[in-house]
């Protein structure tokens, strides 16, 4: 017997916000242990995030589904409605992945993070996959075969694409000290759920994509400069920390940021690339990194 329909809907709710807490949380321990396995698992791959300029197209959403009188959202195993059926085509057996656009409702990390973030396109979250069990003449019945996170109404759904899983590089610890590869830096402009703080197993939106030749497999090196201008927290305190510490001493010339080493602060491979944005996976941490320090291609 199915348990009662808002009880058991509560609990599969839960059970979703747990899931996408523990993937793509930022994580408090950050030992840089190498990761077990040779690519990206279909979670990571799937449910990170992406950006897109253009907007992706939203002529096919989801409509509604089972039980709508006391549903308001929907998870796996659940049946839900598309706005496409047999007129257009739909076939019994079509999967499709849902997608939803989402926006920072938080406040602003370091300066210039709105006006950065909205350059790179659209922020699009991954809610998961649905195959299509019964087909009606404007309407189709799909069962939530995946889910990264609940599914709602007018969520935009797209016929499945495949999405490569890159392998990782040979284990190895990352050079700390690597120098400065030539190759273009963008920013972490911001993060899976919009996290400010990120460690290793979390996904950042970096403003670098295939306009600066980057590719799914690639890896980008994660480093700040001991002086970041643009960081809204120093603004409302003291300055110059990286040549200076009043009562702590200071260095007997100014130094700015650049004119020091970097730090190096871990590294990341390219799930997902658009034209002026790219999806990182964090597989190496040393330390917390946050939006506003820097990726560099290797």
């Amino acid at each position: 017997m199915r348990a009662k329909p808002a009880v058991a809907k509560l609990a599969v709710l839960c059970a979703s916000v747990l899931t996408g807490a523990v993937l793509c949380s930022a994580q408090t321990n950050t030992e840089a242990t190498p990761r077990p396995t040779a690519q990206p698992d279909y979670s990571s791959v799937y449910c990170s995030g992406f950006l897109s300029d253009p907007q992706v197209p939203d002529d096919i959403r989801l409509i509604s589904g089972e039980g709508a009188t006391y549903n308001i959202v929907f998870a796996r195993g659940d049946y839900v409605y598309i706005n496409r059926g047999e007129d257009k085509g739909v076939k019994i057996g079509d999967l499709f992945a849902v997608v939803r656009p989402v926006r920072d409702a938080g406040n602003e990390w370091f300066y210039g993070q709105p006006k950065l973030l909205k350059e790179m396109g659209t922020v699009y979250k991954d809610a998961g996959q649905v195959r299509v069990v019964n087909v009606q003449t404007k309407t189709s019945i799909a069962e939530i075969v995946f889910s990264c996170n609940y599914m709602q109404r007018g969520d935009i759904v797209r016929p499945f694409e495949e999405r490569p899983a890159p392998p990782y590089k040979d284990a190895g610890k990352p050079d700390h000290f690597a120098p400065i590869s030539g190759k273009p830096v963008g920013t972490i402009v911001a993060s899976f759920d919009f996290h400010q703080e990120l460690a290793r197993g979390d996904a950042a939106y970096v403003n670098i994509g295939a306009n600066k030749g980057v590719k799914v497999g690639d890896y980008m090196r994660l480093f700040r400069y001991q002086e970041n201008k643009k960081d809204i927290s120093q603004s409302a305190g003291e300055h110059d920390y990286q040549y200076k510490v009043f009562g702590f001493g200071s260095a007997p010339t100014r130094y700015s940021g650049k004119d020091l080493p970097r730090e190096i602060l871990g590294e990341g491979i390219v799930l997902n690339v658009t034209r002026g944005a790219a999806t990182v996976l964090i597989t190496y941490s040393t330390t917390e990194m946050y939006a506003g320090d820097f990726a560099e291609i290797e």
